[in-house]
């Protein structure tokens, strides 16, 4: 999913660039409302696993291998105004020093992992939450089925950008259907991985856990009194 220095034009480059700066700024505002003193270390704790996970490939099929992205586990742990701001700081890292997807290419990077990949997963989580019943057990499988989707939906993006201003000599279809198809794969993945974190966190602190905040009004202390 990193795209490499040169893969688009400058004209598109630059206009993912712009469009990364404006998604940044608005994350940092909205990640002001996400995050309080509890929530912040887990912030950094998410943005570090994601940076380690995703020195780790797991092979999908031809030589191909895929990794975690890490936007909806992101958001589902920590907010998704958060997950955009940590997806952004491990794309910088990445790319000014491991050359891990290319930096003038970074601004198409944020946009397609850390914008379109959080706010893709991110609707569709909310989406399934909303219709399963109010329950941790809910959870887990909810991230699931969003980490699937959202790896796909950052690869049609690529398309869409692709399209506009690829430079290499390939037909928009060919590369729609190697993107799409290949992060279909790597998007299962993806879901197993974020299903496993998401369920260990919300089993041990479902309090800090941003995507199940909405249990909390349907949790009730039961009072039992006490037999003499």
């Amino acid at each position: 999913m990193h795209v490499p220095d040169g893969f688009l034009d400058a004209p598109t480059s630059i206009a993912t660039g712009v469009v990364a700066v404006a998604g940044v700024a608005v994350a940092l505002r909205g990640a002001r409302k996400e995050l309080d003193d509890r929530t912040a270390p887990l912030a950094g704790l998410v943005a570090t696993f994601v940076f380690a996970a995703q020195m780790i490939n797991f092979p999908v099929a031809g030589g191909t291998s895929g990794h975690l992205l890490g936007g909806v586990l992101a958001a589902v742990l920590a907010g998704p105004w958060t997950a955009v701001l940590c997806i952004s700081v491990v794309l910088l890292v990445q790319s000014l020093l491991m050359a891990d997807g290319g930096v003038t290419a970074l601004g198409t990077n944020i946009t397609l992992m850390g914008l379109v990949g959080v706010a893709a997963g991110w609707l569709v989580f909310k989406g399934l939450v909303a219709v399963l019943p109010r329950t941790r057990a809910s959870v887990p499988p909810a991230a699931a089925l969003a980490a699937l989707v959202s790896v796909p939906a950052a690869a049609l993006a690529f398309t869409v950008l692709f399209a506009i201003g690829g430079t290499a000599p390939v037909e928009t279809g060919t590369v729609l259907t190697a993107m799409v198809a290949w992060h279909v794969v790597i998007g299962i993945g993806e879901a197993v991985i974020t299903a496993l974190v998401v369920g260990a966190v919300v089993a041990s602190r479902p309090d800090l856990v941003h995507g199940a905040r909405h249990l909390s009004s349907a949790e009730h202390l039961e009072i039992r009194k006490a037999v003499a």
